[in-house]
């Protein structure tokens, strides 16, 4: 017969491993209530992340049309029809014919306006930026934002394309 312990009265096994079910619930309520309260503190991180995603991909964008009108002579659009916010496409327009060049997606919870509310770009054959078709190169001003807050929010960035050259100005400030 085993000898029992003496305080408990029942056996136990010698190598005791693991924790209880009751310890378990107390660890995941303390991980629960710290996540609970670090959540409200990343919403600013989430919003400046959102903004320089979508940021990066216009310029991407905008080297990109740059690129294939200096490859094409000229040709290429931004088209941003409905607002920058909805999304945008390259096109190529080419004896008549408009070709699809590449399309990008909307940017989630991002705002994006245009100065003078424009839609539409145009790359010239020395990969100028003008906001007519044929119009003289001017500068490009393009404000994006998190939804819900202004083009001067402290998570804002304004993408200022002039001369080929796209400057990134924080904070909403105005382009040089």
């Amino acid at each position: 017969m085993h000898a029992l312990p003496p305080s408990l009265g029942i056996p136990h096994p010698k190598n005791h491993r693991g924790f209880t079910a009751i310890e378990l619930m107390v660890v995941v309520a303390i991980v629960a209530i710290l996540a609970t309260l670090a959540a409200p503190s990343f919403t600013p991180l989430i919003e400046r992340w959102r903004v320089r995603s979508a940021t990066e991909g216009l310029t991407s964008t905008l080297y990109y049309a740059r690129s294939e009108a200096i490859k094409r002579g000229g040709g290429i659009a931004i088209d941003a029809t409905g607002g920058w916010s909805i999304g945008w496409k390259v096109t190529s327009t080419q004896n008549g014919v408009s070709t699809d060049l590449q399309v990008s997606p909307a940017p989630n919870k991002v705002s994006m306006t245009q100065s003078n509310n424009k839609d539409m770009l145009y790359v010239d054959r020395w990969g100028m930026l003008s906001e007519t078709s044929g119009g003289a190169p001017m500068a490009v001003d393009i404000a994006i934002f998190p939804d819900g807050k202004s083009a001067t929010d402290s998570s804002a960035i304004r993408l200022c394309a002039k001369g080929g050259r796209i400057a990134q100005m924080k904070h909403g400030a105005a382009c040089p």
